[in-house]
C-alpha cells in the first residue's frame, strides 16, 4: 500500500462533508481523480462537492458528475465543510491565487492525493507518489482502501484520468500496475473502444486548425533535437480555439524524429504559458523550475512574463543547453 493511503482513508471515512479541489486549467487526471472520489464518497453516504477555478474541458465533459463542478466563487458564505481534498494539485498555488487558504478557512481538516515529485506536502495528511504515472491510479487504491467497489461510472472516470496522464498508456512511467488497473476498469463495465475515441481521435475543428497552426511554425534546434512552437492570441482567435484545445499540441513536436526535448509557448492572459516535454533519459523539470515552474521529469510546465518571441528563444536557449548537458 502506497504511503499515505491508509491514513486519508481514515480522514475520509471520518468526515461528512468534503470539498474536493481541483487545479486551475483542469486537465483529464485532475477532473477524472475528482470526480471518481466525488462518486465514491456519495456512496459511502457523504456530502461531497467538487470545486475547479476554471471550467471543466470539454474532453471530459462526459463524464459522470461532470456537470456538477463548482466555480469556487459559488461558494456560499455560510458553507463548511469537514474536509478539504484537493487532487492532483502539485502545490497550493495552482488552485488558483488565495483560493487555497479560502478553502481551508471553511474546512475543519485537510488531505491531498496528488502524484507529483515536486508537491510540498501542504496538506495535514497526504498521499503524495511522485512515481505514480496518475493521480487516478493512486485514487484506484485509495478507492480499495475505502471499500468502495468499481462499476461502470468508476471505472470511466478513472480510466480519463489515467489514459489521458500516460499518453494513452505510451509514457515511459508507465508501470505494470497501470495495465493491471486498466483491465480492472475494463473488467468493470468501462467501454474502452468509446472512451479512447472520445479521448483521442475526435477533435473540434478549431482544435485540428490550431494544431497545424502550431506545426507550420514549428523551429527545430540543435541538429533537430529540440523543438520549438509558438501560439500566439490571434491564432486561438482565427481558429475559435479555447485554451484547452492546445493541452495536447507540444507532443505534436516530440513526433518528430530526432526530437528529445519539445516546448509549445501560447499567450495566456497577457503572459505566455510554456508547456515542456522530454524523452527519457533527458528531463525538463529542472527548466521549467528555473523559470518558477514545475512538474514531472519528463512534462513540466511554467509561465513567462514576455513577449512571445522573447520567450520563446529563452525557452529554446535552455532546451539546448540541457541537451548539451543534462536538464538545466
Amino acid at each position: 500500500m502506497r504511503e499515505g493511503i491508509a491514513e486519508v482513508a481514515a480522514v475520509l471515512r471520518q468526515a461528512g462533508s468534503v470539498a474536493v479541489c481541483c487545479h486551475l486549467n483542469p486537465d483529464g487526471d485532475a477532473v477524472g481523480t475528482a470526480l471518481a472520489l466525488r462518486l465514491a464518497l456519495l456512496r459511502l453516504g457523504k456530502r461531497a462537492e467538487v470545486f475547479c477555478r476554471d471550467k471543466v474541458p470539454a474532453l471530459v465533459a462526459m463524464l459522470p458528475g461532470a456537470d456538477s463542478v463548482r466555480a469556487f466563487d459559488s461558494l456560499g458564505e455560510t458553507e463548511r465543510f469537514d474536509l478539504l481534498c484537493p487532487v492532483d494539485v502539485s502545490d497550493p498555488s495552482r488552485l488558483g491565487e488565495g483560493w487555497f487558504a479560502r478553502m481551508s478557512a471553511v474546512c475543519a481538516d485537510s488531505c491531498q492525493v496528488d502524484h507529483h515529485e515536486t508537491n510540498p506536502r501542504y496538506c495535514r495528511v497526504n498521499c503524495v507518489d511522485g512515481d505514480a504515472p496518475a493521480a487516478g491510479l493512486i485514487l484506484r487504491e485509495l478507492l480499495g482502501a475505502l471499500g468502495v467497489p468499481l462499476d461502470r461510472a468508476l471505472a470511466g472516470c478513472l480510466y480519463a484520468a489515467i489514459a489521458t496522464d500516460t499518453g494513452n498508456f505510451s509514457y515511459g512511467n508507465v508501470t505494470g500496475e497501470t495495465f493491471r488497473v486498466a483491465a480492472e476498469l475494463v473488467e468493470a463495465g468501462l467501454p474502452l473502444a468509446d472512451m479512447n475515441r472520445a479521448l483521442f481521435v475526435v477533435q473540434p475543428e478549431a482544435q485540428v486548425r490550431l494544431t497545424g497552426r502550431a506545426i507550420e511554425r514549428m523551429r527545430l534546434y540543435h541538429g533537430g533535437e529540440v523543438a520549438v512552437m509558438t501560439l500566439s492570441g490571434q491564432d486561438f482567435a482565427d481558429c475559435g480555439a479555447l485554451t484547452e484545445h492546445a493541452d495536447t499540441v507540444v507532443n505534436r513536436g516530440l513526433a518528430v524524429r530526432g526530437v528529445r526535448m519539445a516546448a509549445l509557448l501560447r499567450e495566456d492572459g497577457g503572459r505566455v504559458k510554456v508547456s515542456l516535454r522530454a524523452v527519457k533519459p533527458d528531463t525538463v523539470s529542472g527548466i521549467a523550475a528555473a523559470f518558477g515552474g514545475g512538474g514531472h521529469a519528463q512534462a513540466a510546465g511554467c509561465i513567462l512574463d514576455l513577449p512571445l518571441a522573447e520567450a520563446a528563444e529563452r525557452i529554446a536557449q535552455r532546451l539546448c543547453a540541457a541537451v548539451d548537458g543534462g536538464d538545466a
